[in-house]
């Protein structure tokens, strides 16, 4: 007769593999009294761009803005094992064992490869997609930009199986993105009209929108890293340059010295969400949400004027959903930072005439950005992003502005990371410029 905590531990890991996205075995892995005996081996974290902390609908389970890859109390990974043509894949053993790990590359009406995996218990692997099923980790929403309290995406552009990552169970684990993901049955299918190919005996392919991916030039923390080339990643984990348009079906030149190894800073990009990947190690080289808290009451320690009201700014420390009566207001044209106030606006355009030095321009609400992720320094919250007027380090917003995010079908552009918003004009920022330390 089973104990009473064999079924409570039963009765969690059915909780866990709901396929409603709102629970994820990543999340909780504890033992059958409810605790954890060791504590839980960090791999990095997958931070969506556009999100400042936290999800509209707030972070649910499997779908959040951030998720964090811990090792795994038992592995999971798979590694290629063998491969073999067979004229009717739907009927072969590999195809039907929902056991087995395989990849069907269709070659024709009457012909296809099967390529099987077999378990590797020296990787975790993870999967990323829009599926709410149960082999999905991480479910990943299209990323609309501004405000997404009641935004809804009509077609979603990301595949419901987009990508797989494995990591190395070592003491210094390398992370390895690879293009598509196993569905409920264990398989991954690439139809008959599929960029795929033959080198040899090998063969490999591409997803409909593919799997792109950025690695920083230099260190992401220090600030001296810059903005890296977009590649595409097979479904093998080859690299390529890329296709002429989004979905071509002609394949980018091979790129043989570069890897699909994730580097801290690494973009992911799944053609409707763009993902940050941060090591564990740069983690600890970055800044906490209490670091960033602190440089907030800095600021407001300096009790910031208002040059019209006469009253004190003070700057959230965290993202609240309505105003309060001291918010502060930035200058987007020359960077100066004010209350609220009727002085100078023109109601016919909605512009302002800075009464400091007198520049006409739009003025947005100044909050803080508080994704530490993306922070490439510790410096102090001194710039903001145009038009959105989301705060961040010098070195940090003078990054992300010379990152071109994939937009559209074969269209870049620069975004603020906190909220998605593509950035008006050149450079994309401003310096703050605060009435505050006047006693």
């Amino acid at each position: 007769m089973s104990s009473f905590y064999e079924v409570l531990t039963k009765l969690r890991l059915m909780t866990f593999f709901r396929s409603d996205g709102s629970e994820s075995p990543i999340l909780v892995e504890t033992d059958a009294d409810g605790h954890s005996d060791k504590p839980r081996i960090k791999y990095g974290e997958l931070v969506i761009l556009g999100y400042n902390g936290y999800l509209p609908q707030g972070d649910r389970g499997r779908r959040r803005s951030k998720f964090v890859l811990y090792k795994r109390n038992e592995s999971n990974g798979v590694k290629r094992s063998n491969h073999y043509i067979v004229q009717s894949p739907e009927n072969t053993k590999a195809i039907l064992d929902t056991q087995q790990h395989s990849i069907s590359y269709t070659l024709s009406r009457n012909q296809a490869v099967i390529v099987e995996y077999k378990e590797d218990a020296e990787t975790d692997m993870f999967q990323v997609g829009r599926s709410s099923e149960s082999p999905i980790d991480f479910v990943v929403m299209d990323t609309l930009p501004g405000d997404k309290k009641d935004a809804k995406v009509m077609q979603s552009t990301i595949s419901r199986f987009a990508c797989r990552i494995l990591v190395e169970r070592t003491e210094n684990p390398r992370a390895r993105i690879y293009a598509a993901g196993f569905d409920t049955s264990r398989n991954i299918f690439l139809g008959e009209k599929a960029t795929k190919w033959q080198d040899n005996v090998e063969i490999d392919g591409l997803t409909t929108n593919g799997v792109l991916i950025m690695h920083p030039n230099g260190p992401f923390c220090g600030g001296q890293a810059q903005c890296g080339v977009w590649r595409e990643c097979s479904v093998g984990g080859d690299i390529f340059c890329l296709r002429e348009s989004r979905s071509a079906q002609q394949k980018g030149r091979q790129a043989p010295d570069e890897t699909n190894v994730l580097l801290d800073g690494t973009l992911i990009d799944l053609c409707g969400a763009t993902l940050l990947w941060r090591s564990a190690e740069g983690l600890q080289n970055s800044p906490t949400k209490k670091d960033l808290e602190k440089l907030v009451d800095e600021i407001n320690a300096g009790r910031p004027q208002c040059p019209v009201g006469l009253n004190t700014l003070v700057i959230p420390r965290k993202v609240t959903l309505g105003e309060h009566i001291n918010q502060p207001y930035v200058y987007l044209n020359c960077g100066h930072v004010q209350g609220n106030h009727d002085w100078g606006q023109d109601k016919s355009t909605g512009a302002r005439r800075c009464p400091m030095c007198l520049e006409v321009g739009p003025v947005v609400t100044l909050c803080m950005g508080i994704e530490p992720a993306f922070y490439v320094d510790s410096g102090p919250a001194s710039f903001a992003f145009n038009p959105c007027g989301h705060m961040a380090s010098e070195a940090s917003v003078k990054y992300w502005a010379n990152v071109d995010i994939p937009h559209g079908t074969n269209g870049f552009q620069a975004v603020c990371p906190f909220c998605a918003t593509p950035l008006l004009g050149c450079p994309g920022y401003l310096k703050l410029i605060f009435q505050d330390n006047l006693d």
